[in-house]
C-alpha cells in the first residue's frame, strides 16, 4: 500500500528512556531459596520451601522460644536434627530457584551460620558442595566444625566446580559424618551462595542479566518497582530501612505478588546497580496506600518523614542528614543521581485519599525540603485533579496490539502546560481487550509476539513525536523465571542458566540505542493506518534516525526527504521482522532478530517496509 512522502524538519526536543525492575531469584544472583527462613511460619512444612533433608535427617524451621535467634530481623534458624543410625554424609540441600547453575569456569562464593546446643557431641567437618541431579559431586568444600560453637557462627568459603553437569537440576548441599554425629543437633541460620557477579560487586546482580540490560543503554531505572512497592498490609509496605545494612538486619517481607522478597537487592545494591551501568533513577516512595489498607491523615507524618530520610539516603548531606551519613558509613559519600521521585504507585487504586491528604501533605513536605526534586503523581492525569498541580505524572497501560497502534497519536492532544508525563508501564498483552488483564483465557500472551511488538513501536513513534511532554518511557514488566510465571508476557525471560530476549526486548533495544537530541517534524501517519514513523538528529554525529513500524501483513513503500545540503549515500538499516504470531521462546530463542544491512540512501529516497516489521534508518545528513 503506498504512503505519502515523508518531509522532515529540524526541531528540538528530549528523546525517551528505560525502566528496569526486578528482585529476588532474577537479577540478583543469589543462587539458594528461602535462604534465611524470612517471613515464614515455623514449624511448618511450608516453611522448609526449596530444602530437603539430605541422608538420615529430620529438618525444622524453629523460632527463638526453641533457639536464641541470629538477629532481631532473622528469629527463624534451621534445625537439623540427625538420625541415630545415620551414616554417610547426611546434612540439607537447597534445590535454589528452580535449579543452580554450575559453570566450571566460575567460584562461587558461599556462607552460612550455625551453632550446636550446649554439651554437643558433634564434631568433624562440614562439607558444602554442589550436586548433580544424580547426586554427583561438582564442587566441594570442607569446613571444621567447631564442638564449642554455642553461640552463631558464620563460615566462609568457596570452590570451583571441575566439571560440567548435564542439566540445571542441581542442588547446594551442607553435609556432615552421620556416623560421627548420629543423635546430634545442629542448628543453621542465613544461608547464601553467589555466583560471580556483574561488575564484581559483593551481594551484586548476575551477569547475563544485567548485561542484557545494560546492551539497552537505559536512560534511566525505576525502583523499588510498581505494585511490590505498596505491600499486602502497611506494616507489609516497602520500607527502605529494611533493605540497608548487614544482611542479617533485613527481615524481607512478603511481596505483593505473594512471593518472599528476602530484600537482598535493597535501596543500596540498586543505588550502585544504577551506577555501574551508569544511568539514573527514578525512585518511588511510600504514599500511604497498601492492599490492606490505607494510612489516615493523622498518621501520614511518620510516612513522610520516612520518605525524607530515604531521599536523604539517596541524594543527602552526610554531614546533615543520619540517612545520607548511613550511606556514607557504607561506602558512598557522594550522591547518586536521580531524576525524579514517584510519589505511590498506581494511587488511582485511592485516589480519593491521594487528592485529599496524602499528594498535597507528601509533596508540599518534602519540596520544601528538596527544592531541586520534581515529584512524580500516579493516579489518572488530572482526575482527580491534584493540588499542588504535579509537574509530572506516570501513566500505565496494558493494551492490545491494536490498541497501541490506534493510540499513537494519544499525547498529540495533551495540553502543553508545563506538565510532563512519563510512560512508566506499558506493553501489549492480548489480542482480545476483554482480556488484557488475564480474566479469560482467550487472548492472553504467554510471550511477546511481533504483532504485539510492531504494535508497541507504533506506539513509540507517537512517544518520541511527543518527547516535548513525555519524558521517559518503558516496557513492563522486565523478568520471567519461565518456572514460577504469575504474569505475562515480559521482556526478558530465564531460567537458572540462560535468557531469552523477546521480540519486545529488540524492540525496545532498537528505540534506546538510537536515541535522537532533536525531534524532526514530517507529514504525519495516518491515525487510523497501518505504518507508522518518528525521525529524530543525533547532533554530534549528524545521524537522522527514522524509525518505522509496519503493523499490518502487507508491505509499504514510504519516500523520504530529507532537509539537509548533505545526505551520504549509504544508509544503515537495523531490521526486526517475522510473522505476525511469531514470539522468541525458550525452545526458539531466536526466531527472530534484528539484522542490520546498508540500503541505498540520498536527499530523496524510497524504502520498503514488509509486514510485521520494525525499522531504524540512520543516514548521516548535514
Amino acid at each position: 500500500m503506498g504512503q505519502p512522502a515523508i518531509q522532515c524538519r529540524p526541531h528540538c526536543t528530549a528523546g525517551c528512556g528505560r525502566i528496569l525492575i526486578t528482585g529476588d531469584g532474577g537479577l540478583y544472583a543469589e543462587l539458594l531459596q528461602n535462604r534465611a527462613f524470612q517471613q515464614v511460619t515455623p514449624k511448618t512444612s511450608a516453611a522448609l520451601y526449596a530444602w530437603s533433608a539430605f541422608g538420615g535427617t529430620t529438618l525444622t524451621v524453629v523460632d527463638n522460644t526453641v533457639t536464641s535467634s541470629l538477629s532481631t530481623a532473622l528469629p527463624n534458624s534451621l534445625q537439623v536434627q540427625v538420625a541415630t543410625n545415620a551414616a554417610g554424609q547426611i546434612g540439607v540441600s537447597n534445590s535454589g530457584y528452580f535449579g543452580i547453575n554450575v559453570n566450571p569456569a566460575w567460584t562461587y562464593t558461599g556462607s552460612f551460620y550455625y551453632k550446636v546446643p550446649a554439651g554437643s557431641k558433634a564434631k568433624g567437618q562440614f562439607l558444602a558442595a554442589l550436586r548433580s541431579s544424580s547426586g554427583v559431586v561438582l564442587a566441594s568444600k570442607s569446613i571444621p566444625l567447631n564442638p564449642s560453637a554455642t553461640t552463631w557462627t558464620q563460615v566462609t568459603f568457596s570452590f570451583k566446580p571441575a566439571s560440567t553437569p548435564a542439566d540445571n537440576n542441581n542442588v547446594f548441599t551442607v553435609t556432615i559424618d552421620g556416623a560421627s554425629n548420629a543423635g546430634q543437633t545442629i542448628f543453621f541460620s542465613m544461608f547464601s551462595l553467589f555466583p560471580p557477579t556483574f561488575k564484581n560487586r559483593p551481594n551484586g546482580m548476575r551477569i547475563d542479566l544485567a548485561e542484557a540490560l545494560q546492551s539497552t543503554k537505559p536512560g534511566f531505572f525505576r525502583f523499588p518497582g510498581g505494585n511490590n512497592l505498596e505491600g499486602q498490609t502497611i506494616a507489609g509496605r516497602w520500607n527502605w530501612r529494611n533493605t540497608v545494612g548487614p544482611l542479617i538486619n533485613r527481615p524481607g517481607r512478603l511481596g505483593d505478588w505473594t512471593y518472599i522478597n528476602t530484600d537482598g537487592l535493597g535501596l543500596k545494591e540498586y543505588l550502585d546497580f544504577l551506577e555501574d551501568v551508569g544511568m539514573p533513577s527514578i525512585m518511588a516512595i511510600w504514599s500511604g496506600f497498601s492492599f490492606g489498607g490505607t494510612a489516615p491523615e493523622n498518621q501520614m507524618a511518620q510516612y513522610i518523614q520516612e520518605a525524607a530520610d530515604q531521599i536523604n539516603f539517596v541524594i543527602g548531606d552526610p554531614t546533615k542528614s543520619a540517612a545520607a551519613a548511613l550511606r556514607a558509613s557504607l561506602g558512598h559519600p557522594a550522591p547518586y543521581p536521580l531524576i525524579a521521585v514517584e510519589v505511590g504507585n498506581e494511587d488511582f487504586e485511592a485516589a480519593t485519599t491521594y487528592a485529599a491528604y496524602r499528594w498535597p501533605e507528601i509533596v508540599g513536605n518534602l519540596s520544601a525540603q528538596f527544592p531541586d526534586l520534581q515529584f512524580m503523581a500516579t493516579t489518572r492525569v488530572n482526575n482527580p485533579v491534584l493540588k499542588p498541580k504535579p509537574k509530572l505524572y506516570d501513566v500505565h497501560v496494558y493494551q492490545t496490539p491494536t490498541w497501541f497502534a490506534q493510540n499513537s497519536f494519544t499525547y498529540d492532544s495533551f495540553a502543553r502546560d508545563g506538565t510532563k508525563y512519563f510512560e512508566g508501564e506499558f506493553a501489549a498483552i492480548s489480542t482480545n481487550s476483554s482480556d488484557i488483564y488475564g480474566t479469560t483465557a482467550d487472548g492472553r500472551m504467554l510471550w511477546p509476539t511481533m504483532a504485539g511488538s510492531v504494535g508497541e513501536a507504533a506506539f513509540m513513534t507517537g512517544l518520541e513525536r511527543n518527547a516535548d511532554i513525555v519524558f521517559a518511557a518503558s516496557y513492563a514488566p522486565l523478568l520471567q523465571h519461565i518456572d514460577s510465571v504469575q504474569w505475562t508476557p515480559d521482556l526478558i525471560s530465564f531460567d537458572a542458566k540462560n535468557i531469552y530476549k523477546s521480540t519486545s526486548f529488540y524492540v525496545q533495544q532498537m528505540f534506546s540505542l538510537n536515541k535522537g537530541d532533536e525531534y524532526l517534524p514530517s507529514t504525519l501517519p495516518t491515525p487510523t493506518g497501518t505504518v507508522f514513523w518518528s525521525v529524530t538528529r543525533r547532533v554530534a554525529t549528524n545521524e537522522v534516525l527514522i524509525k518505522i513500524s509496519n503493523t499490518h501483513s502487507a508491505a509499504a513503500n514510504l519516500t523520504f526527504k530529507l532537509p539537509f545540503n548533505s545526505v551520504s549515500n549509504t544508509g544503515s538499516a537495523t531490521v526486526l521482522s517475522g510473522p505476525q504470531t511469531a514470539s522468541n521462546t525458550p525452545t526458539a530463542p531466536n526466531t527472530v532478530v534484528p539484522k542490520t544491512s546498508s540500503f541505498a540512501a540520498a536527499k530523496t529516497f524510497t524504502y520498503n517496509v514488509p509486514g510485521f516489521s520494525v525499522h531504524v534508518l540512520s543516514i548521516v545528513a548535514s
